[in-house]
């Protein structure tokens, strides 16, 4: 794909600047350079893609080219870092990152407010993306895409003639695409599917009564419990897992 000038300009050398511009302003190159040292996984084009999603807001020079502070940066890891560690999708770091806790409790993921972000996980996602951009947001391949549709661990919808994917898509690919470098095809995962499944099955017939409510109040009550609930069968089948595997390493 053709480089425009501007993001050639972006990208190219510059003169080293001073430690004061160094601290305060950094091109898109330098900054994918910095945080490449913890993410293997970053690019410029991800980079943009974040602020294209509202995430990071680097300031602009009168020609248009972007300069990130430290801030900047430091954003961008948190936010990375949430993505790898806790699988959590953009919608949900941006709800985080909008109602302003501090960037290190952002990264504690054995924190009370890990569980609380992981209740938000519930509610329908307005984000639609196509194949190419879950690519290069997953980095996994489309053969691998189409395994895991293929096995019903995602299942994108069809707009225009199209599949789009929503964020939570996104997630489950990103996951399965982690535990496919471990060795863990589709094929395996769909065990987890299956007990996702049930475990859907049991809320919707604890639930669904209320969730149908047309009495607002008792509707807001279901919505909290079914909040509640996925977070603490979130943590018991986390807590299952842990158990097991110290079993396996006592054996």
């Amino acid at each position: 794909m053709a480089v425009s000038d501007r993001q050639t300009n972006e990208t190219s050398p510059t003169p080293p600047p001073s430690n004061h511009q160094r601290r305060k302003a950094l091109t898109i190159g330098a900054v994918a350079k910095i945080l490449s040292r913890e993410f293997d996984d970053v690019s410029i084009s991800k980079i943009r893609y974040l602020e294209d999603q509202k995430l990071v807001t680097p300031r602009r020079t009168q020609g248009g080219y972007r300069l990130y502070s430290q801030a900047d940066v430091d954003r961008l890891s948190t936010i990375l870092r949430l993505q790898r560690d806790e699988f959590l999708p953009l919608r949900v770091i941006r709800q985080e990152l909008a109602a302003g806790p501090s960037l290190s409790g952002l990264s504690n993921g054995t924190s009370k407010a890990n569980t609380a972000r992981r209740a938000k996980l519930i509610g329908p996602s307005s984000s639609r993306f196509s194949l190419e951009d879950v690519v290069e947001e997953t980095g996994a391949q489309q053969s691998f895409v189409k395994e895991l549709t293929d096995f019903g661990l995602i299942e994108p919808k069809t707009e225009a003639g199209r599949a789009v994917y929503d964020e939570t898509d996104i997630e489950v690919i990103r996951a399965a695409t982690e535990l496919s470098r471990a060795g863990i095809g589709a094929r395996n995962l769909r065990l987890l599917k299956t007990s996702a499944d049930r475990e859907a099955s049991l809320v919707e017939a604890l639930l669904a009564p209320r969730l149908g409510s047309r009495n607002p109040e008792r509707r807001k009550e279901a919505v909290e419990s079914l909040e509640r609930i996925s977070t603490v069968l979130g943590e018991l089948k986390q807590a299952l897992l842990v158990r097991d595997l110290r079993r396996l390493l006592d054996s």
